[in-house]
């Protein structure tokens, strides 16, 4: 498969918006990069490692985040889960995930079922020292390493069980959620996500989703929204007549720590879903992409402070948080379609709409520890509906999109929550759950020398 095929696959169409909102001349938009083709190779190749890093480094974020938004009888349990899942989902996207999503689909609805995804033939033969010219001319004729484009798909997957692992934390038991990360990273997400990226049917309808409003942040939302109903509150978090009492998280800094670390991953979720480095028109793409991806956060993280002013007359440390990680996540359905300043509008009202949604999904009586819900399911819907409607895409085709994949993990995701809550089980006790899962699923403390008895000598 050539790159450029596989950019119009996987990354959206930017060089057509690009072109669009005048960023860009027509005749540049058409033109081929000068390089070479394996310099081309090289700096595709190059592009999907170190972006497929920054996505990676983005596991630390969600466990800073999350672990600073826990109290501390919980810190090392959500430490542990984080590390555990992007384990899991390496594993599983290389035995299955993969090819369920890319190889095969043809405008259907899921890939090839088959086992492990290797490096191809021809590359296969220039490591094992082949001199042929031929070998090297089919290398390079792909665009780009396979195993490269492997890992960055690879990052996405994780990213979107880290979403589901906040939200259910403080009272979750640790195995049977990694049977869940098990289904989710290898069958569930790599179906709906061949539906687009794949070049499955939504694909063909000209559903646009650039790096995963909904492909990504969405699904973990709705894991974690259909996990967190059927797994119930936690003990104390809800009163009987309706109050909700609020749970502060351990470590604020900690948490801004991770927000930040998450915001600079995003580069490479975003930049790198160009999917190419090899030319002029990539690198200016990327550039933009970045450049709309600093912007939104930022616009998230005003939106937020002031909502939160508005509407509970303080200013809030974790709506702020929240308020990034949704400007973040409404941006990338889009990055390349939007200009700067639109960009910031597309943030700043996912940041107004985590504010708004934190309470009212406290008022449902649903408890998400860390506000996932808010910041990566309604974000990511809002973020996918603003293709449409700021140019780019069809609002009918997004809203198709967002319906279709939303019904399909809600349903899947359920089925699957409900099979281990009535077999192996998914809560803690009450008792294991007033102790923490420090002890209880561990038998360690994340703060030992703050644990009642403990005693340094």
């Amino acid at each position: 498969m050539s790159t450029s095929v596989y950019i119009l696959k996987r990354g959206g169409w930017a060089a057509a918006g690009m072109a669009a909102a005048g960023l860009i001349a027509g005749p540049a938009a058409a033109q081929v990069g000068g390089v070479s083709g394996e310099t081309a190779f090289i700096l595709n190749t190059f592009s999907f490692l170190i972006n497929g890093a920054l996505v990676m480094w983005m596991a630390a974020g969600f466990a800073m985040l999350e672990s600073g938004l826990v109290r501390t009888k919980n810190t090392a349990a959500i430490c542990l889960k984080n590390i555990a899942l992007y384990s899991a989902a390496g594993i599983l996207y290389y035995l299955i995930g993969y090819d369920l999503m890319y190889t095969g689909v043809d405008g259907g609805y899921i890939g090839t079922l088959s086992l492990l995804y290797n490096p191809a033939g021809a590359e296969l033969e220039l490591l094992n020292g082949s001199e042929d010219p031929a070998v090297l001319a089919a290398v390079v004729e792909s665009g780009y390493s396979q195993m490269s484009d492997w890992f960055f798909q690879m990052v996405f997957v994780a990213t979107a069980a880290s979403i589901v692992s906040g939200t259910l934390a403080e009272r979750i038991k640790v195995w049977p959620f990694m049977v869940f990360v098990v289904v989710l990273t290898g069958f569930l997400y790599p179906i709906q996500g061949s539906w687009t990226w794949g070049a499955g049917w939504l694909s063909e309808r000209g559903f646009s989703d650039f790096a995963g409003s909904t492909i990504v942040h969405s699904v973990g939302g709705w894991c974690a929204l259909t996990g967190a109903v059927i797994l119930g509150a936690r003990k104390g978090k809800f009163g009987a007549n309706g109050q909700v009492y609020p749970m502060p998280g351990s470590n604020l800094p900690i948490a801004t720590l991770g927000t930040f670390i998450l915001w600079l991953g995003w580069f490479g979720f975003n930049g790198g879903s160009q999917l190419a480095l090899g030319s002029a028109l990539d690198a200016a793409a990327m550039a933009v992409v970045f450049t709309n991806t600093n912007l939104a956060a930022a616009g998230g993280v005003i939106a937020a402070m002031a909502m939160s002013q508005i509407m509970f007359r303080k200013m809030d440390l974790t709506f702020a948080l929240n308020g990034a990680i949704a400007g973040l996540v409404s941006i990338t359905a889009g990055p390349d379609l939007t200009n700067h300043a639109l960009s910031i509008v597309i943030g700043g009202i996912g940041g107004g709409l985590v504010v708004v949604a934190v309470p009212l999904i406290d008022r449902l009586r649903i408890d998400d520890v860390v506000g996932a819900i808010s910041a990566h399911l309604v974000a990511g819907i809002w973020g996918t509906l603003a293709v449409g409607i700021f140019g780019g895409g069809s609002l009918v085709t997004q809203f198709i999109g967002v319906v279709a994949i939303g019904a399909f993990m809600a349903v899947t995701s359920a089925i699957v929550w409900l099979a281990l809550k009535y077999t192996v089980g998914i809560r803690v006790s009450e008792e294991e759950e007033n102790l923490g899962l420090d002890k209880t699923e561990l038998g360690m403390e994340a703060y030992p020398e703050f644990g009642q008895g403990s005693q340094r000598v």
